[in-house]
């Protein structure tokens, strides 16, 4: 199977690229490095069945080519991280919503499968938890730039699913819950990588907001096992799918034991909202996926907890230290 990766060199996209090379598939990705990285994908350039090719996922003839040559598409390419959404609101709509556009229209000229990596975010402030797939979404107002990355993805997937239905294109629409793992950075708000650096550091662990806000965490390969499990399931085309974990611990909570598990002297610090963002920064006090529908049809069911995650995050972390002394 040929199967391009929009966003490969990001840190989902590079792990499902090493995914679908050690399962025997031919991998194209597609990346602008503008939150990749060239490390990311540095292992795998030496590997026959591995091409890449840099730039936007807006160049619409980069983009026609390298679908021209696949048989799937994964699209991950997208603005992400809270502080890139609150710091660059036009980059993201702009970002999230051509691009995906680009994408459905070429795959849809050539009858590809696009798997479409979407967010939980698009639940906003619902309270319905867990979140299932077909609960109502929630979001805030438009003046408030948090929610215009949800806004965003939730047009991604009426994108998708409007192809699907009008012109046949097999799409698959994948919610992501908070992936986590070893090689993620924290430059764009990500939680656990900055609290284990700061931890390690022995810096204060800063916790965004009162703390008691919760998430669940999944690990990467946990994700995208299921990612490709989906990819290869027909009855998975034009469905909208939950992927992550469904154990819930609050930031606070996380916080502690990032500190307990890397041995730090870290104080743990809360910074209001309106402080470590913008005035008004809005929310979700929980964020649960409702994993029933994944696991019926697939047998999705999270391997790695976060206890795991975090040591194998910790590690990581150490070995960059070692190698860079």
């Amino acid at each position: 199977m040929r199967t391009l990766i929009t966003g490969g060199a990001g840190f989902i996209g590079s792990h499902l690229a090493h995914a679908l090379l050690k399962a025997g598939h031919d991998v194209f990705v597609l990346d602008d490095l503008s939150t990749g990285s060239m490390d990311n994908i540095e292992p795998l350039k030496s590997h026959l069945r591995f091409d890449y090719s840099i730039d936007t996922i807006t160049n619409e003839a980069a983009v026609s080519e390298q679908v021209d040559r696949c048989d799937v598409v994964y699209h991950l390419a997208a603005a992400v991280g809270v502080r890139l959404i609150i710091e660059a609101p036009v980059r993201t709509i702009e970002t999230n919503v051509a691009g995906t556009e680009l994408v459905l229209r070429h795959a849809a000229a050539k009858r590809k499968l696009a798997v479409i990596a979407s967010t939980s975010e698009v639940y906003g402030k619902s309270t319905a938890v867990p979140f299932k797939e077909t609960a109502d979404l929630v979001l805030g107002a438009t003046h408030q730039h948090r929610w215009a990355y949800a806004c965003s993805k939730a047009i991604d997937e009426f994108l998708a699913l409007a192809y699907w239905k009008e012109q046949g294109l097999p799409v698959i629409v994948l919610r992501l819950f908070n992936t986590v793992g070893p090689g993620q950075t924290g430059r764009y708000g990500m939680v656990i990588p900055n609290f284990v650096r700061q931890a390690l550091a022995h810096e204060p662990i800063t916790v965004f907001g009162p703390g008691t806000q919760s998430r669940c965490f999944g690990y990467v390969g946990d994700v995208v096992r299921g990612m490709m499990d989906l990819a290869a399931e027909p009855h998975a085309v034009g469905g909208v799918f939950n992927l992550g974990n469904d154990r819930e611990i609050t930031i606070l909570a996380l916080a502690e034991l990032v500190r307990t598990l890397t041995n730090s002297e870290s104080k743990i610090v809360t910074i209001p909202y309106d402080e470590a963002y913008e005035s008004g920064f809005e929310d979700m006090p929980r964020r649960v996926p409702d994993l029933t529908k994944v696991s019926n049809l697939v047998g999705y069911k999270p391997r790695v907890q976060l206890p795991e995650i975090l040591s194998l995050v910790i590690d990581h972390h150490r070995g960059k230290h070692t190698k860079a002394v």
